[in-house]
């Protein structure tokens, strides 16, 4: 075999050997896809990076300002040229005569000056403004992790409810195959003149039943692949899915740990009340220091330049619009404190409820498990039974009709364990299906 003949042959085999190590499409991997690639998640991080910001602006509000001025004038303005000429440095003797101070001569003049502003004592309000801004960062970095969890929580519905879709459209499948089978069978019969016309009727009547739940079990599946592809933020999730519905006993919701939803709520309560200390501040005496340098010329040569340097204090002594965010400030304050407190106490029942489902959910599985073996033993039973001709087909059909209720009771209760599971792992803050963030 020559080496052209060869390389088609290791491209396939580099190819196929990719392929083949494709990682399955987990439920831990769809949660970690949904908080990299979903558009609502990535927005919220937007959100956080905003927030970042603005606190860093925040922490900036101590530093020292500096502001440039570049300014060209011209004017006959009596004081200005006057100004102008002393900025300038050449004032003359002539400059005192009244005719020219009352009706100077048009001049011009350019220069500029540089400030420093540097804030010395605001009666706390900086602080407290770089305080809140550090509070709702932090609260909107655990507001995130709560939304990723919420997604997760979605992930897991959509994941397993795909999944519960796929095993009711198998077993629909075989409900199918098993109908055929008795039609041969009770065709066969009826040719012999064992079996009534009407029992051959009546199969085909269940089996156009059978027909009208695949199509809606194969509507089912394509809806819940599409939504998991919109909670992942991929278009509808192709090819099988690996993680299985019935999960070893977990330990979920066990030990402690923090709800993102609850520690946003404290630090907005803590901002909050650092924002009701800054709005407060406003109406306190403020102290800054100002340097300051500047120039003006007419010419290169002819100009002049000085410098100065303030300390002043500024004190609002009444400003009803800053009393007014004062009392709205305190207002928001007393509004996150009882918002905190509603928090966990919605908290609180969320896990006194999920703790109820999961018990309900197991004992449903249980029971579920039982019903399915009694109707698979009693179809047996009754089809061994009507082909033997002891038994009418009625009651074959309502063995068959058992099996499926049977087998839909334990998929809901399978469905109901698993979510119960990520429910009451969202409600107490645990990593949901063990993925952290």
């Amino acid at each position: 075999m020559t080496i052209k003949m060869l390389q088609p042959l290791i491209l396939l085999l580099v190819a196929g050997s990719g392929l083949g190590a494709e990682e399955p499409f987990t439920v831990s991997r769809a949660i970690q896809k949904a908080w990299t690639d979903q558009a609502g998640l990535r927005a919220g991080q937007a959100m956080v990076d905003s927030r970042q910001a603005e606190a860093e602006g925040y922490r900036d509000l101590r530093l020292p300002t500096l502001t440039l001025n570049a300014q060209a004038v011209r004017t006959d303005e009596p004081m200005m040229a006057f100004g102008m000429k002393l900025n300038e440095a050449r004032i003359g003797m002539a400059d005192f005569n009244p005719l020219s101070l009352n009706h100077p001569n048009p001049i011009g003049a350019y220069g500029g000056s540089a400030v420093v502003q540097q804030p010395l004592y605001t009666g706390g309000r900086l602080t407290a403004a770089r305080r809140a801004g550090d509070f709702m960062f932090q609260a909107e970095q655990a507001s995130q992790e709560r939304r990723k969890q919420e997604t997760a929580q979605m992930v897991v519905e959509a994941y397993f409810g795909a999944q519960v879709a796929e095993q009711a459209l198998k077993w629909v499948e075989d409900t199918r195959s098993w109908i055929q089978g008795m039609e041969d069978f009770v065709g066969a019969r009826v040719q012999q003149g064992l079996m009534l016309e009407s029992e051959l009727q009546r199969l085909k009547a269940f089996h156009a039943q059978a027909d009208a739940q695949k199509a809606d079990v194969v509507k089912q599946v394509r809806s819940a692949r599409s939504g998991l592809g919109l909670l992942t933020g991929t278009g509808p999730v192709e090819g099988s899915l690996a993680t299985p519905l019935e999960a070893a006993l977990s330990s979920a919701g066990q030990g402690k740990a923090l709800r993102g939803d609850l520690v946003a709520a404290d630090l907005q309560a803590k901002a909050a009340s650092e924002g009701a200390k800054a709005a407060k501040g406003n109406l306190i005496p403020e102290v800054g220091l100002e340097l300051g340098a500047g120039t003006l010329h007419q010419s290169w040569s002819e100009k002049g330049n000085w410098t100065w340097a303030a300390v002043g204090m500024k004190w609002k002594v009444f400003s009803a619009p800053d009393q007014a965010r004062a009392r709205a400030a305190q207002a928001q304050e007393r509004a996150a404190a009882d918002m905190r407190t509603f928090k966990q106490q919605q908290a609180e029942h969320e896990v006194r409820v999920a703790r109820e489902a999961v018990l309900a959910a197991e004992a449903k599985c249980a029971a579920a498990k039982d019903s399915l073996a009694a109707a698979e033993e009693s179809k047996r039973l009754r089809e061994a039974r009507h082909r033997a001709g002891l038994a009418p087909l009625i009651e074959v059909l309502d063995a068959e009709a058992a099996v499926q209720g049977a087998r839909t009771l334990i998929l809901q209760g399978l469905y109901e364990l698993r979510v119960s599971r990520a429910s009451l792992d969202l409600a107490t803050g645990h990593p949901i299906e063990g993925v952290n963030p």
